[in-house]
């Protein structure tokens, strides 16, 4: 049985709020792959907008059925401060006062427009990073219904999809995680990758010693649950959305203490 998804853990918000942050979430966390550092940011101010909603409608306790944009952020964020008593102070006042510092940086990167400011980059992609899955922790923290140690695993969850399982060197890749069997290690680089990979450099990348076998037990075997597609005329292999909610469900890419 698969780890509940964040869908699951933040059932109590409405649809209309809860699945548009999810996807402002996942695709950062998909440019974040692709080490396209002006599109994190893109997504970060999308996210915080999203965010700012459900906070301000936990504080007035009627959701908007979708996400809109405050005329005016900063102020909007800090008159969530005053309810804190009443709210709590995760939602009135940590939560909005990082998606005001978030929202600020976004706006003052150069991130979306021509300027002569500073340049988005991956210090920049980072901070939106650890900040979205900060508050999406938050989040489950306080909305989720499910039970302790499942809406812990969802937080888990969220903070490995970004760690980096995966070592790379030029055209190298290597799983830290040695023990893991050659098909979650395929699963793996595909879902790091984020692109369709060769099945010479899946074997070379897994050290998997003979092709045949590689492409017959590990390769077929993962078409064959339609995890991945596998071009054998191409020699590549593409992960499948089932592969991709397997690697993110699943727990494969947390890393034993």
């Amino acid at each position: 049985m698969g780890l509940p998804s964040l869908q699951d853990a933040l059932a109590a918000i409405p649809a209309g709020l809860r699945d548009p942050l999810i996807e402002e979430f996942n695709q950062a966390l998909d440019e974040d792959r692709a080490a396209d550092w002006e599109k994190i940011g893109l997504k970060a101010g999308k996210f915080c907008e999203i965010a700012y909603c459900i906070c301000a409608g936990h504080v007035s306790g009627a959701f908007p059925s979708s996400a809109s944009k405050p005329s005016n952020f900063l102020q909007a964020c800090r008159d969530l401060e005053q309810h804190n008593g009443t709210k709590g102070r995760s939602l009135c006042i940590q939560v909005p006062r990082l998606l005001a510092a978030l929202y600020e940086l976004r706006n003052n990167r150069a991130i979306g427009h021509v300027s002569d400011e500073i340049s988005p980059n991956h210090m920049d992609a980072e901070l939106f990073l650890r900040g979205m899955k900060w508050v999406m922790g938050e989040l489950v923290r306080n909305f989720s219904h499910l039970q302790l140690n499942e809406s812990h695993a969802v937080v888990e969850a969220v903070t490995a999809r970004s760690f980096r399982m995966v070592w790379t060197s030029g055209d190298i890749r290597r799983v830290l995680e040695p023990a893991k069997t050659a098909s979650d290690k395929v699963m793996i680089l595909l879902y790091a990758e984020g692109k369709p990979i060769s099945v010479a450099s899946l074997q070379k990348w897994v050290e998997y010693k003979n092709v045949t076998d590689f492409k017959r037990r590990v390769i077929e075997t993962l078409h064959s649950k339609a995890w991945v597609h596998y071009d054998n005329e191409a020699g590549v292999v593409e992960m499948l959305p089932p592969g991709q909610h397997y690697v993110e469900q699943s727990g494969l890419l947390i890393r034993k203490k």
